[in-house]
């Protein structure tokens, strides 16, 4: 990890202890310890972006088989591992990347921003994480990893007192047209408010109601989105103003928004609940096509 990427020194030891306990099986969670384990997340990406997703990759990532940008550098990497695998970078079998606002202020940017105007978030008050980059192999897209990925942004959101998550989604596909159902029933139901509403560049925009709200078959919309945006929903999540074709990425991506204090239900009990246990383990000297 770069100094950037350190933020201020890399996991505290109590959150690397943390996320220590989510282990099930032989899965576990941890974030990337070095380079090596970024070059895995990397390759995963590849994987599952370009060879299953058919996102079109450049000379240079063609020539290492890996998802690359600038962005690596700087961000967090959630890691799920199944130790059946080995204990190097092979077991690396998910991933998560995650860029908090103290960050990405030092940087430069958010990910985020290549797409929409997230100005309104920016005077938000309380840190910001963006989150992007989310795959799972192909032999581990079942509950038990998702329960994995999301308990760990859950420690790390309370950890580093996240006020504000943030991030682009994807849709598989560049026909917006074709979309219309789920695109119209995001629109339509889980706008953000104004206040907090990024919206698609103007060159990049593209209306996201199709369909008058009433023609909208709730429960067929959400069958038809994709599962990590139904699991944002789930948290209470809204969307931006505007959806933006990818074609790189051969998807049609919305911008994802979710306040900590919102998180609803169940969701919200298993966050405070995941708080708590964190707390006592510092108190008992216990010392991640998309984005």
């Amino acid at each position: 990890m770069n100094e950037l990427a350190d933020g201020d020194g890399g996991a505290p030891e109590s959150l690397d202890a943390a996320l220590a306990t989510l282990g099930t099986g032989t899965l576990s969670v941890r974030l990337a310890r070095g380079e090596d384990d970024i070059l895995a997340a990397q390759a995963l990406r590849y994987r599952v972006f370009y060879d299953e997703m058919k996102a079109k990759p450049d000379a240079e990532m063609a020539r290492l088989r890996r998802d690359i940008d600038s962005f690596d550098e700087v961000c967090e990497h959630l890691l799920v591992c199944d130790t059946a695998r080995g204990a190097g970078p092979e077991s690396i079998i998910a991933t998560y990347r995650l860029l908090r606002g103290t960050t990405a202020r030092r940087f430069g940017r958010f990910y985020s921003a290549g797409e929409y105007d997230i100005a309104p978030l920016m005077g938000y008050d309380g840190e910001l994480l963006e989150l992007g980059r989310s795959c799972v192999d192909r032999d581990y897209r079942g509950r038990p990893t998702m329960q994995l990925l999301w308990a760990a942004i859950a420690h790390f959101v309370f950890h580093h007192d996240i006020a504000l998550m943030f991030g682009c989604a994807s849709l598989h596909g560049v026909d917006p047209e074709s979309l219309a159902l789920p695109l119209s029933y995001l629109h339509h139901f889980h706008l953000a408010p104004e206040e907090m509403r990024p919206v698609a560049l103007p060159h990049l925009h593209v209306g996201m109601d199709f369909m008058p709200p009433d023609d909208i078959n709730k429960k067929a919309a959400v069958t038809a989105l994709p599962p990590l945006l139904k699991g944002y929903l789930r948290l209470g999540g809204f969307v931006g103003d505007g959806a933006v074709v990818d074609h790189q990425f051969n998807t049609t991506d919305v911008c994802i928004v979710v306040k900590t204090d919102l998180v609803s239900g169940k969701y919200y009990r298993h966050y405070g609940r995941l708080r708590t246990e964190a707390g006592n383990a510092e108190d008992g000297g216990a010392a991640n096509g998309g984005a």
